[in-house]
């Protein structure tokens, strides 16, 4: 960067075959910060990674990932003052798989209901018609207990995912105190089921509670700092048109109307209120919401990026198409969501981009066609159909260049079949 960079950074590890690939990403715009394939994913090596980035004038005031021990060890050892934000998907995984157990077993418990049922149906005599009746209540019981273990879960699991939005349904941001109470009640409900899968998966919850509640100190600290700018009516209306806005790119087509007509609405009402001040404090409140990070799931987008190249080539990558990738991912547009249009590196620096990813890349490409020019020339001679003149040019050898570069524009577009990588690795067969 030409000048000192705030960023948040996400990061996270993907292997090819025994190495690691170290990725971080920066959460606002995408845009992949450092790629790195390292011997080890340690925390001296993480260390370095962030290092790396500081010497690139990246400020890192925070932080989310996953619970490696290396990442965190390595982050916190780089950017000792900076936050670091558990992923929520990660921590409270196992106990949305608790519920899909919960379903499965309830769904099993009705089958036998069922099985029990019609064997008692089919009963000839009295006494076989008694017989069977025990079996049927026995069975009956049983499911009506799997199902309401399913449906109180999944009702409290509900309320949990509510509790731990930023914003209230009043427009509040919620605080930490709040959250904590909050999280603590529920999570007390959930292991009054008496299930022992799921108290296992509540231990380390309840342990993780303090990393669970470190976006809402850094909401509380936040909204102190809007207040004192945005009169507090005007700013609930903002929060609450910036919640439903987030959830416009993120719901499915059915519930996107609805968070779109709320999100209006209380822009509406906000811009009564601030009249000619509405446009400069929409856009300055909703940057500094944008700036609040609970997961690292963006840069778990990077990594599907990256992993069609990595079976293409059987985990046989190395650094310079790992370089390649970053840049395309960097300067490539996005065709939908809220970064429609939108390249990361422009997202990042605010600089316009003034040609398309490929164009850019071309320079590279020429300099290295005219420091080696014999890497464009066929190892062979190309077979033809007809016998060249005397004095003639073989199209190969004039149009290797333009191969070069449609073959990488084409490659990177359809990631699926990455012809660029099989020209720069050699581990590739055509297709």
């Amino acid at each position: 960067m030409a000048s000192k960079k705030v960023v948040f950074y996400l990061s996270d590890e993907i292997f090819a075959i025994d190495k690691p690939i170290l990725v971080t990403i920066d959460a606002h715009s995408t845009t992949i910060l450092n790629i790195e394939l390292a011997s080890d994913r340690s925390a001296k090596t993480w260390k370095a990674h962030f290092t790396t980035l500081k010497d690139h004038r990246f400020d890192g005031i925070g932080m989310a990932s996953d619970r490696g021990k290396g990442v965190v060890a390595g982050y916190q050892a780089a950017c000792q003052e900076a936050l670091w934000v558990c992923d929520y998907f990660h921590e409270f995984r196992d106990l949305f798989n608790g519920l899909h157990q919960l379903e499965t077993k309830a769904y099993r418990a009705i089958a036998k209901e069922h099985e029990a049922a019609q064997k008692w149906q089919k009963a000839k005599s009295e006494a076989t018609f008694d017989k069977r009746l025990q079996p049927y209540a026995q069975t009956s019981q049983a499911c009506e207990h799997a199902m309401a273990q399913y449906d109180q879960l999944d009702l409290l699991l509900q309320l949990l995912r509510d509790a731990l939005l930023l914003c209230s349904p009043q427009g509040k941001l919620r605080t930490r105190q709040g959250v904590r109470s909050a999280l603590t009640l529920l999570l007390t409900m959930i292991a009054e089921i008496n299930c022992a899968a799921i108290s296992t998966t509540l231990k380390p919850i309840h342990a993780h509670l303090d990393d669970i509640l470190v976006p809402f100190a850094h909401a509380e600290a936040m909204h102190a700092q809007l207040l004192a700018v945005v009169p507090q009516q005007a700013l609930d209306f903002l929060v609450l048109a910036w919640h439903h806005d987030h959830f416009v790119y993120q719901c499915q087509a059915k519930q996107k109307h609805y968070h779109r007509t709320e999100r209006d609405y209380w822009l509406a009402g906000a811009e009564g209120l601030l009249e000619a001040e509405f446009a400069g404090l929409k856009t300055w409140v909703f940057a500094h919401l944008d700036t609040l990070v609970r997961a690292s799931s963006l840069v778990e987008m990077v990594n599907s990026l990256i992993r069609p190249y990595l079976n293409s080539c059987k985990g046989q990558i190395t650094q310079e198409a790992l370089n390649l990738i970053m840049f395309y991912h960097n300067h490539r547009r996005y065709k939908s969501g809220k970064r429609q249009g939108k390249a990361p590196i422009e997202l990042l620096t605010g600089e316009a981009m003034q040609a398309e990813w490929v164009e850019l890349l071309r320079p590279q490409i020429n300099r290295q066609h005219e420091a080696t020019p014999e890497v464009c020339e066929p190892a062979r001679a190309p077979l033809q159909l007809r016998p060249t003149l005397h004095g003639g040019t073989t199209p190969s050898a004039t149009l290797a260049h333009q191969a070069i570069l449609g073959s990488t524009r084409l490659s990177m577009d359809h990631p699926r079949t990455p012809s660029v990588l099989a020209h720069h690795e050699g581990h590739v067969r055509p297709q």
